[in-house]
């Protein structure tokens, strides 16, 4: 079951509730903390303070982070908390390493 289609897992994260997200999505996606920990790269600690309600996910490279480690669906998530998604480009603008 992709847990991204449970009403329970979409509310938290279109709330911004990523603690309740993460506990959602380890209960049914039946994972460890460890496993999202390695997925992410964030740590076990920081994801368990995040689920308690210690700490709160404000820093956007963080968020961005989670959401792609946990392979949110950028549906859900919206282009803006995607910038990894690379685009085709759609016009000759230069490039860091043109000259003109």
């Amino acid at each position: 079951m992709d847990v991204w289609q449970l009403p329970d897992v979409r509310d938290a994260l279109i709330n911004r509730e990523f603690g309740r997200m993460c506990q959602l999505i380890r209960q049914c996606g039946e994972v460890r903390q460890d496993d999202i920990a390695a997925l992410t790269d964030l740590s076990q600690s920081f994801l368990s303070m995040l689920e308690s309600g210690a700490r709160k996910l404000t820093n956007i490279d963080k968020i961005i982070q989670l959401l792609d480690g946990l392979q949110a669906p950028p549906e859900l998530t919206g282009p803006m908390l995607r910038p990894s998604m690379h685009y085709p480009p759609t016009g000759s603008a230069p490039t860091a390493t043109s000259r003109s």
